[in-house]
């Protein structure tokens, strides 16, 4: 049975699962849609064409589908979907998209949402990502899936943040980070490969020796950036017998020669 708290304002039109729980003073809109035993804390508000999944747990005072923060904007129907199991704790804020882009913000599965991290119209964000409390990511911004960002830290517009890839505390990145670089600092630089992250997400001794090469290849070894993409897709096919250890470093090698922004050097 759906639990909403007497001074919840729950507009009829909302679609929401039967398990669901409203707090107090909660406010959910006509065009939201919550999926089974999801919990939403006091005073949050939920707008917009917003979607949810299944056992979301939001705390106190988030504000989600909110319009977004683009002077563009003239209140076009542009959405927010959010996946399964997410934890998004106090003051969070995350808006829908735009039609400038796909007119979709999206957030996945499983992901750590901290206190007072704020997620701007058409973002991207994958699955089990960490958001430390107070990281603020600006519009367009890709995140993919297991990156770490940083408390305090800050995301330029259009970046991409590669998968595995973590980014260190009170950073400021403009560009983006490959998969699985940890990057630091004010402007962020690359600090290598994330390599306690990858052990304990299992990945084979050879398949992080392959690429802290590839890290040595793109920045170590004095090469420019396309002849370093050269050095990496052959990478690629030296190690087509181990197939994990291939797929990872395709994944490195596509990821920055699909660039646009440029990546941190």
């Amino acid at each position: 049975m759906t639990r909403i708290h007497a001074s919840a304002i729950v507009d009829s039109k909302a679609e929401l699962a039967s398990d669901v729980e409203i707090g107090p003073y909660s406010v959910i809109g006509p065009n939201v849609k919550i999926g089974a035993g999801t919990k939403v804390g006091s005073h949050t508000v939920i707008e917009g064409h917003t979607t949810i999944g299944k056992e979301n747990n939001f705390a106190h005072f988030a504000t989600i589908g909110g319009p977004p923060q683009d002077m563009k904007y003239r209140g076009e129907p542009t959405e927010l979907i959010i996946g399964d199991r997410n934890t998004i704790r106090e003051y969070t804020s995350i808006h829908t998209g735009t039609i400038q882009d796909g007119g979709v913000t999206r957030v996945g599965s499983d992901n750590w949402i901290m206190a007072y991290v704020h997620i701007a119209h058409d973002c991207q964000i994958g699955n089990h990502t960490i958001f430390a409390s107070n990281a603020q990511i600006a519009g367009h911004v890709q995140v993919h899936d297991w990156a770490i960002m940083g408390g305090m830290s800050g995301v330029h517009q259009f970046v991409r943040i590669g998968q595995h890839a973590m980014l260190g505390g009170a950073s400021a990145l403009v560009q983006d980070i490959p998969p699985f670089v940890i990057a630091a600092g004010d402007k962020a630089s690359p600090h290598g490969i994330n390599v306690e992250g990858l052990k304990r997400r299992g990945f084979s001794t050879e398949t992080i020796s392959a690429l802290r090469q590839a890290y040595k290849v793109l920045y170590k070894d004095g090469l420019s950036f396309e002849d370093a993409k050269v050095e990496i897709a052959k990478m690629v096919e030296a190690n087509a017998a181990d197939a994990p250890t291939a797929e990872k470093l395709a994944l490195f090698h596509d990821f920055i020669a699909a660039s646009t922004r440029g990546i941190i050097r």
